[in-house]
C-alpha cells in the first residue's frame, strides 16, 4: 500500500495480494485517523461479503471468488471502544458481468484498488444496540 495526503483527504493504492480492510485500517493508525468516509474501486480476487439478518441478529457470509472488478466500495470510520471501527461496504462485477455485495468482511486485490479516505475532526464512538443487534453511531 502506498498513500498520499492532500489536506484532510488521503488517496491510496493497495496493491496485488493486499487486503484492503487491514490497509486502511494500518493507514488509520499511521495518520491518526478516528473519524471519517472512503471511496474506491478496484480489482479483487477473494472477497468475503456479508448480509445482517435482522430476525436472528447475525451476519451471513459468503466468500467470493475468480476475477471481480470492484466496482463500488464505501464505508465509514469510527471507533468502538476506543479502537478504529470500519464499515464498510462492497459491489463486486464478475465474468458473467454479475453483481454481488454486501457488507465487506474481507476482499483481496488482484490488480489495484484506488481508495480515497476523507479524514474529519473529532470522534464518533459506537455502542452495541442488543434490541438491533449492531453497534450502532452515538452521536
Amino acid at each position: 500500500m502506498e498513500y498520499k495526503q492532500l489536506g484532510n483527504h488521503y488517496v491510496m493504492r493497495v496493491d496485488p495480494g493486499e487486503e484492503i480492510l487491514e490497509q486502511i485500517q494500518t493507514l488509520c493508525r499511521m495518520e491518526n485517523i478516528h473519524v471519517g468516509s472512503a471511496v474506491g474501486l478496484g480489482a479483487a480476487n477473494k472477497a468475503v461479503v456479508g448480509l445482517f439478518d435482522t430476525i436472528n441478529k447475525v451476519y451471513k457470509k459468503k466468500e467470493l471468488t475468480g476475477p471481480m472488478e470492484i466496482t463500488s466500495l464505501v464505508g465509514n470510520i469510527s471507533t468502538k471502544d476506543g479502537e478504529t471501527y470500519l464499515h464498510f461496504h462492497v459491489n463486486l462485477c464478475d465474468e458473467e458481468m454479475n453483481i454481488s455485495g454486501g457488507h465487506m468482511n474481507a476482499c483481496y486485490v488482484s490488480a489495484t484498488a484506488e481508495i480515497t479516505v476523507t479524514k474529519l475532526d473529532g470522534t464518533i464512538e459506537r455502542r452495541m444496540d442488543e434490541e438491533i443487534g449492531l453497534n450502532l453511531y452515538r452521536v
